[in-house]
């Protein structure tokens, strides 16, 4: 089947801009120019600009189908109107007898108060509640909620990293094909913001949910899924190996195996070089290596040696700078999740060991004034986008959704303009223009021959201001040659 698109604006202002015909014959780009014929379909795209497909380098799609329907903290000011809010929606909407009452988005970094068991019982009194926060790296729970999931009380209500992780996933705990369904709505929301592609590192047996999914008639988006430890020496066994299709239509293919080897920024867990400004001489005043380094060779060379890439999560500039070590120990390429505060010496290892920055830009935006407060003194080195592309590093843009919205176009618009809600931009030397910004969101480009998985515009990118950016109409997205979503007549 073919479909010829009719005057699209495509290029770029450094590379030529032009209005052409493009024809798409079994899901590639069989030609570009003019007096093209299709065989079945024509669209006249009315000089609209089309961009190659807009990928989300990482996404927890199972959270971010979960999450988004708890009641939102995100803007509470501090633990005790966090606590209310769920007081309040205690009262609002009540969970089914037997439920856990649940939130999402709280930020504690820089709350005056400090989020405990004993405060959110006096709102939520003996409803199992927990909150998750934005970054999903630390848990708060009631008493009731304690008792349910079997975490100490000697915690106080509060827990990080493995046992956050632990309080999450049983929280999560829902029939699959209510997830599947709720995830099918992601995809289709994604669609229509331009993305063709996601690489899913939710933490589960994302092969075998993926696997599920697609075989029920899901075919919105390509998802790379994701292996976790648990699963890496089953997948091994099984012959899997990175970029592997699983399905016939070529949609589902082995993503990386993932690690985390620190916390987060937020939690004050990121592993550090230099203290937490604030937390000098407190326990882990400097962030948690959550993976010793042999370990971390270990599974990287495991990993490796099968033809499975290892995609390292690392924050704090000490964890970057032991992934890197581990990198070059092991001898092989791959990724650093998140990269969020790096070693100047550090910037050119990237590109020499053949690693790239897996980077969440919009991060830069929510976290600004929690880094300015911990990482005082070293901001300059915190979310170095225009450091590392200077370096030679390639950058792979992402959401970390929920953390941040599932929206290339938040995502690049935080990229080039360092700035929301009408702040000034923060750290702006660290920009990094709207073509560097589309090419770490893309896998393909428009030429013969190329995959074709499109984005169709309502507006010319090139032109648009950051805020124009962040609200970039979509009037089409093609995966294969096939429209996901569209709004075209």
């Amino acid at each position: 089947m073919s479909l010829l698109l009719r005057n699209a604006r495509i290029g770029s202002p450094s590379s030529g801009e032009r209005v052409a015909d493009i024809l798409i014959a079994d899901g590639v780009i069989a030609g570009i120019g003019a007096g093209l014929e299709p065989e079945d379909e024509t669209i006249d795209l009315d000089g609209r600009s089309v961009v190659p497909g807009l990928w989300d380098e990482h996404v927890h799609a199972g959270q971010q189908a979960f999450l988004r329907r708890q009641v939102d903290v995100s803007t509470a000011a501090s633990a005790l109107e966090a606590a209310a809010a769920m007081g309040a929606a205690l009262t609002s909407r009540p969970p089914t007898p037997g439920i856990t009452l649940s939130g999402f988005g709280f930020r504690d970094g820089l709350w005056p108060d400090a989020p405990t068991a004993a405060l959110l019982d006096l709102h939520t009194g003996d409803v199992p509640t927990v909150l998750l926060s934005n970054d999903l790296h630390c848990c708060w729970l009631n008493s009731a909620a304690l008792a349910r999931y079997g975490v100490s009380p000697r915690s106080g209500g509060f827990v990080r990293e493995d046992d956050a992780f632990a309080v999450s996933r049983a929280l999560q705990n829902i029939p699959d094909d209510v997830l599947d369904e709720w995830v099918a709505d992601v995809g289709s929301e994604a669609a229509a913001r331009g993305v063709v592609g996601l690489v899913d590192f939710e933490m589960t047996d994302n092969l075998a949910a993926w696997g599920r999914r697609f075989a029920n008639g899901f075919s919105a988006l390509r998802v790379d899924a994701a292996l976790y430890t648990e699963h890496l020496p089953g997948a091994i066994a099984s012959g899997r190996f990175t970029g592997e299709s699983l399905e016939p239509g070529g949609l589902l293919t082995v993503g990386p195996f993932k690690l985390l080897i620190d916390g987060s920024l937020n939690t004050r867990t990121a592993f550090c070089v230099d203290e937490y400004s604030g937390l000098e001489g407190a326990e882990h005043s400097r962030g948690m290596l959550t993976v010793p380094r042999d370990r971390l060779v270990e599974l990287m060379r495991l990993a490796a040696g099968a033809r499975i890439v290892p995609a390292i999560h690392a924050i704090g500039d000490e964890a970057n700078r032991l992934a890197l070590d581990a990198f070059e120990t092991v001898g092989c390429g791959g990724r650093i999740e998140h990269a969020q505060l790096l070693l100047d010496a550090d910037l050119p290892r990237f590109a020499a060991l053949g690693v790239a920055a897996s980077v969440q830009p919009e991060h830069a935006m929510d976290d600004r004034d929690v880094t300015d407060r911990y990482w005082a003194g070293r901001t300059e080195r915190a979310f170095v986008l225009r450091g590392l592309l200077d370096a030679g590093a390639k950058l792979l843009f992402g959401s970390d959704a929920p953390v941040a919205p599932l929206d290339p176009w938040v995502t690049m618009a935080a990229a080039v303009g360092r700035s929301r809600d009408e702040r000034e931009p923060w750290h702006p030397e660290q920009a990094v223009t709207f073509e560097e910004a589309l090419r770490s969101s893309t896998r393909s480009t428009i030429a013969v021959g190329q995959r074709a998985d499109l984005a169709v515009l309502g507006a010319d990118p090139f032109a648009a201001s950051v805020e124009e950016l962040r609200a970039m109409p979509v009037d089409g997205t093609l995966v294969a040659g096939r429209f996901t979503h569209t709004t075209l007549g």
